[in-house]
């Protein structure tokens, strides 16, 4: 892997950093897209990973985009906007996409300020948690622009509309415990205890079955988007399947004997 992106890997637990500390994390430098999916890749194709931990190093989690490449005009913000266009497209967005596409849960452990694209970012997690030093905010139209990383789609399902609208249209940051109450984030931790939080909510997540956990994360994603009906009818489907496993099996007679299941993955 790159050193901006480290991969690290404990167990079933994979953690992913972004590391860029001297320049408070920015995300979108050249070859970041191709970075975060190669990371999403190699856990995907390895199935003894059931939970991802986001986090970035040094003092930030991520403050965004590259400010002084856009008022210079270089590497991704550079020529025309058809040009700037297809960066995002093959840069910005494809960052956003990979961490989508996780199939198992994704923790953001936010360390620092998460900013604009930052904040963004930690959006796309399953669940978030922070250091008591963490801000966020949205504040593209405080530089003239707009969410072009998805995040006007990702930020309102994560605090609702009006929570949504009132950060992106006042540019405003908001300190952790603000990010606590409006459901930004759903933990608010000591700094220095950050990470063995963010390990200890994965040791838990990581002692399910792991295509339960994989099945479930799918329920949740498909919840945002379709009917009810819809859901009700995949939840069904899903659900049988489970029922065949080996490993509900396992997990039923482990419940009954009173003992810590043995999950195979089947």
């Amino acid at each position: 892997m790159s050193d901006t992106l480290l991969y690290a890997q404990d167990g079933p637990v994979v953690t992913l950093t972004i590391n860029r500390p001297d320049m408070r994390n920015p995300l979108g430098e050249e070859g970041d897209g191709a970075r975060f999916q190669e990371a999403v890749t190699r856990i995907m194709a390895d199935r003894s990973v059931r939970c991802v931990i986001l986090t970035g190093a040094g003092s930030a989690f991520s403050a965004g985009g590259n400010i002084k490449a856009m008022a210079n005009k270089e590497a991704s913000f550079s020529g025309s906007a058809h040009h700037v266009a297809d960066n995002y497209r093959r840069g910005i967005h494809q960052i956003v996409k990979a961490l989508w596409s996780l199939e198992v849960p994704l923790i953001a452990a936010v360390n620092g300020p998460a900013i604009g694209l930052g904040n963004d970012v930690a959006c796309l997690a399953d669940m978030r948690v922070s250091s008591d030093k963490a801000i966020f905010g949205a504040t593209f139209l405080k530089i003239g622009l707009i969410p072009g990383d998805g995040g006007a789609w990702l930020l309102p399902r994560t605090v609702g509309m009006s929570r949504a609208a009132e950060l992106l249209f006042t540019g405003k940051t908001i300190s952790a415990q603000e990010a606590l109450e409006w459901g930004l984030v759903s933990k608010v931790v000591p700094h220095d205890t950050l990470m063995d939080e963010a390990k200890a909510i994965a040791s838990l997540i990581v002692q399910q079955s792991p295509e339960a956990l994989r099945a479930a994360k799918r329920l949740l994603r498909h919840g945002q988007s379709v009917s009810f009906d819809s859901l009700m009818e995949m939840s069904a489907t899903s659900q049988a399947l489970m029922h065949a496993s080996e490993d509900h099996l396992e997990a039923v007679n482990a419940f009954i004997e009173k003992r810590k299941p043995e999950f195979n993955d089947r």
